[in-house]
């Protein structure tokens, strides 16, 4: 009848379609399967090796939804981690950022992986799926022949005549008021946090934000205060006597489900002479976006500004300062269907002849001051 791919990443196949029925085979994300019966939303299959089994519709793709995961894995290699994390229970990869997708790879507790993307998704109701099988058009039935009668059928009556009050009748209509319509409520719908992982193996999928937790070591995750990490980088190294302490930069937001990815950044330095960690620089009340890219030293954010632009603003490390280097037009943040080379970059809206920005102000303020 047609052919499908296994989409989780090991499927039982039943040898009938109670849950409770023997396992008569399993096979594996990508196996191709032939689909020799149909039994409401159940599937029977035969696999490579002739076996027969039955198994949920949702649990197979098409053609087109294997060469959809492929490219996304291939164009989520290219994208910089945004930090290591872990889970602490047994997790499902999808294939799409929706619990209906199907999840093609399992992550074990404990497993590390790297957090690449993240999206706000609005949840539906259902999502409608693509056909396995083609749909086959239902035969048009053919008019019944009308029997042609010799006798023919008796005249029909005249309608009945109008009422003499028709007119007042009319009125008595017209102003008669309806009851006012109330506008139905637009329906809710529910939104959730997804994260774009990228495995060991290079494998790519879509988990839900809150089942991860970024590994940035303890002694550092403390200073979180009730905020969550959304990505976390090391800066360089200083070595204390026999320490190696990591100089780090992460981001955090304050509350999930926002469009954006982090409302603020923070350099932690290791003091020498204490022997512990100090803040170098915080912001915060930013609006900011992946990714963030950190290379010897130097580290650059994405934030938004008020005009609705995106600036990417560059930090310098020297020794335990850290030093504001300059900023210039933001890269838009990537998605899984945008590799990184095809970033479209958000032009910079000139300020107009005559008028100087606040940070042109604030600067031409500060020359006067040292100056005096």
């Amino acid at each position: 009848m047609g052919e499908a791919f296994v989409g989780p990443a090991d499927l039982n196949l039943r040898k009938e379609i109670s849950g409770k029925s023997p396992t008569v085979a399993t096979v594996h994300f990508g196996e191709k399967v032939s689909i020799i019966g149909t039994r409401r939303s159940f599937v029977r299959v035969r696999t490579d090796a002739g076996v027969e089994g039955w198994t949920s519709g949702r649990q197979l793709l098409t053609q087109v939804e294997v060469d959809e995961i492929k490219a996304q894995s291939e164009a989520a290699r290219k994208y910089p981690s945004q930090g290591v994390a872990t889970t602490y229970r047994d997790l499902n990869v999808h294939a799409q950022p929706s619990l209906q997708s199907p999840s093609y790879v399992h992550l074990k507790e404990n497993e590390k992986f790297d957090v690449l993307v993240h999206r706000l998704v609005k949840t539906p109701i259902s999502t409608p799926r693509k056909q396995l099988l083609p749909t086959t058009p239902k035969p048009v039935k053919k008019p019944a022949k009308e029997n042609k009668s010799k006798i023919p059928p008796p005249p029909k009556p005249e309608p009945p005549p109008l009422p003499t009050d028709w007119l007042e009748l009319s009125r008595a209509d017209e102003e008669a008021e309806a009851p006012p319509k109330v506008p139905e409520a637009p329906p809710v719908v529910p939104e959730d946090d997804w994260s774009l992982v990228r495995t060991a193996s290079g494998q790519s999928g879509w988990v839900l934000t809150r089942l991860v937790s970024m590994a940035i070591p303890d002694e550092v995750a403390q200073y979180a205060e009730g905020r969550r990490i959304t990505s976390y980088f090391s800066l360089g190294k200083v070595h204390d006597q026999d320490k190696v302490k990591d100089i780090w930069l992460w981001t955090t937001i304050e509350s999930s489900r926002h469009p954006y990815d982090f409302d603020g950044f923070r350099v932690f330095i290791w003091n020498l002479r204490r022997h512990r960690y100090e803040t170098a620089l915080i912001q915060r009340r930013v609006v900011g976006f992946f990714p963030t890219i950190v290379d010897h030293g130097t580290a650059s954010v994405c934030v938004e500004k008020d005009d609705g632009h995106r600036y990417r603003r560059s930090y310098q490390l020297n020794d335990n300062r850290v030093s504001f280097v300059g900023e210039k037009p933001c890269e838009q943040a990537p998605n899984a269907a945008v590799s990184p080379g095809e970033i479209v970059v958000q032009p910079r809206e000139k300020e107009p002849e005559g008028k100087q920005g606040i940070y042109d102000q604030l600067k031409g303020k500060l020359k006067s001051i040292i100056k005096k």
